[in-house]
């Protein structure tokens, strides 16, 4: 009936009052637990540390990947054909992947700029396209871009690398040195030139298929034939010479200030360029290529406008001169810059991304990043 003696001295018994009952003295039937002090901060620890081993072993898979590819290519001197082949294939990758992955802004880029008043804004266009067409209408045209943006990329980054190292030993070394930026845009236009001839009949069949509501286009090959059937071969290159426009001066400031700003950007970092692992190489590579992209878009945008109008708009037999004055005309010079600030946003990006890819290319390659001087420079290093 009443309590015992010992549960009397214990209850009434001085205690210090950050002592601690021993774990014999807590009741196991009260079912308490030991608990966190902060139970979200254990769980962050917890999913940073799974994040951690889960880095690493993407990291040790990529390595074991980059050294059977290398080992199976054989060393790469740089220069040689192996050199040029790996430098395609990366060109390739940059262009054609991140081009198909942007192509929903491409759309709307380019409807806007045949017809301003289509849609008042990006975001009211791309409800509006979600809305009628869904999803797959939201990607149109991806199959054209995919592949001739591909097949441009390839000409582009692989031809960069060989006109770079042809016009160094055309100057010699002191005058590549001492006229690197030159060197940097006669190589990139010389690859332009040639790659644009790869793009044209894609970039076509693009236009047309982004532009026609609805599409009567499916597919990219179906487009290139009915083309060819309807105004002949020549129909697939009537937007060339404003491809050209556009693409060429485009190129001279991608790949020219590129090199400028990453070289920018190692000067002012501590230590050099070979101080620094693979990742923040890269790292140096999309953010110079985002800057470069932007001075890009500025450059090549009323050349850009007017590729989508020939394309869409230029009627059969009429010449290209008169074209374009007709287009021109109709448009002002305000209307060359329609859809500018999506494309900035748009190339932006891309140009960052596909730096970044090929840099990661080159690297998985066991070849040097992109950046720091002529060839010849490079060469006698």
């Amino acid at each position: 009936m009443f309590p015992s003696e010992g549960t009397i001295a214990s209850a009434f018994a001085s205690h210090h009052p950050l002592s601690q009952p021993k774990q014999s003295q807590i009741p196991e039937a009260a079912g308490l637990k030991k608990r966190e002090p902060f139970p979200a901060w254990s769980v962050i620890e917890d999913t940073k540390k799974k994040a951690d081993v889960l880095a690493k072993e993407a990291t040790r898979e990529l390595d074991l990947a980059s050294q059977k590819a290398q080992a199976k290519a054989g060393k790469i001197e740089l220069f040689s054909p192996k050199y040029y082949a790996a430098c395609t294939v990366g060109g390739l990758l940059a262009c054609g992947l991140t081009h198909t992955a942007v192509t929903p802004l491409d759309l709307i880029k380019c409807r806007r700029q045949v017809d301003p008043l289509l849609y008042k804004s990006n975001a009211e266009a791309f409800r509006t396209i979600r809305g009628a067409e869904g999803l797959r209408g939201v990607f149109t045209g991806w199959g054209p871009t995919f592949f001739g943006y591909s097949a441009q990329g390839a000409f582009k980054y692989g031809g960069y690398e060989y006109f770079k190292k042809f016009y160094s030993d055309l100057v010699g070394v002191e005058n590549a040195t001492r006229w690197k930026t030159s060197l940097y845009l006669a190589a990139s236009a010389s690859a332009e030139l040639i790659a644009d001839v790869a793009l044209c009949p894609f970039e076509a069949v693009k236009v047309r298929m982004q532009t026609t509501i609805p599409p009567d286009i499916r597919s990219t090959f179906t487009g290139i034939s009915g083309i060819v059937n309807k105004e002949g071969v020549a129909g697939l290159y009537k937007g060339l010479y404003p491809l050209w426009g556009r693409q060429i001066p485009y190129t001279m400031m991608k790949f020219a200030s590129f090199e400028t700003i990453v070289e920018m950007i190692y000067h002012y970092l501590p230590g050099q360029k070979s101080d620094y692992n693979k990742g923040a190489q890269t790292g140096v590579a999309f953010t110079g290529g985002y800057l470069a992209g932007i001075l890009c878009a500025a450059v090549s945008h009323p050349a850009d406008v007017m590729v989508s109008k020939l394309n869409a708009n230029r009627q059969a037999g009429e010449a290209f001169g008169a074209a374009m004055s007709r287009i021109y005309k109709d448009i002002g010079f305000r209307g060359l810059w329609n859809g500018l600030p999506v494309r900035i946003v748009m190339i932006g990006t891309l140009t960052g991304l596909q730096w970044m890819i090929y840099d990661s290319f080159k690297i998985f390659m066991g070849l040097p990043t992109t950046g720091g001087g002529p060839a010849a420079e490079k060469e006698k290093k």
